[in-house]
């Protein structure tokens, strides 16, 4: 459908190179975009690019630092010549009881989850204007709504990219941007590896409270990516939009 068709777009997907970030990389570059992986193992990078294909490239940056973003706009706009999509995925998380943080730690997630994005939304909102739109993708979580006694930077950075969503919807609409936010719930990547390691009865938990009863995987993302970088979502803005098997409808 022609509502869904990407074709002669650019997107910018950070955290690109694995994971959720891979997964919508896959279905925008399906869908005819041109994209552009970030992250900061240029390895990683490279061999992601390339097994996506359809014309993908990889521009390494570390987007906690305000200068890399600006060198990673830069660059894609030399390279391709515009922006119309930006995922903001980059992530990570530290699980520890909130007593057990140390600042370096709450701010290396903040500044990771949530300055990233507000950085990067900055920085290509004229070439959007310039082209006259575009879409913004920031990646929550179901944690952006729960939290849990290990995740105190993690849902606080999620809760607050929802809110910047909204801000942001709220101030570009007049410009023909529209800002939404994707919920995923417990998707199957490295990052969740690690938590169902740090985590005793985690797997368990969450398979019993997923409607779908089953981890999600990187690929359950693509749809609802190409669908909010799309045409179709031109009505769509401010939204939090949950992509989860139904872990939240449990109550």
């Amino acid at each position: 459908m022609k509502l869904f068709d990407l074709t002669g777009k650019v997107a910018i997907v950070t955290g690109g190179n694995g994971g959720i970030g891979l997964g919508m990389a896959g279905g925008l570059a399906a869908a005819g975009a041109q994209v552009v992986l970030s992250g900061r193992n240029q390895a990683k990078g490279d061999k992601a690019a390339r097994d996506l294909g359809h014309g993908a490239i990889f521009v390494a940056a570390d987007v906690t630092r305000k200068a890399e973003c600006a060198a990673l706009v830069e660059a894609v706009m030399e390279r391709c010549g515009r922006i119309d999509i930006l995922v903001n995925n980059a992530g990570i998380a530290v699980r520890k009881a909130p007593q057990d943080l140390s600042e370096a730690e709450w701010h290396r997630v903040l500044d990771t989850n949530l300055t990233s994005a507000f950085l990067l939304c900055q920085l290509v909102y004229p070439h959007m204007v310039a082209g006259g739109g575009g879409k913004v993708i920031n990646i929550g979580s179901v944690m952006s709504l729960f939290a849990a006694s290990h995740t105190a930077p993690y849902a606080a950075s999620k809760g607050a990219i929802m809110q910047l969503t909204k801000a942001t919807a709220a101030a570009w609409a007049k410009d023909g941007i529209q800002c939404n936010c994707i919920l995923p719930g417990w998707i199957d990547t490295d990052l969740t590896v690690a938590a169902r390691e740090q985590v005793p009865g985690l797997n368990e938990m969450i398979l019993a409270r997923t409607s779908a009863g089953r981890w999600g995987t990187p690929d359950d993302l693509a749809g609802i990516a190409v669908f909010l970088a799309s045409h179709a979502s031109d009505f769509v803005t401010g939204a939090a939009i949950p992509c989860d098997g139904g872990y939240m409808a449990r109550g």
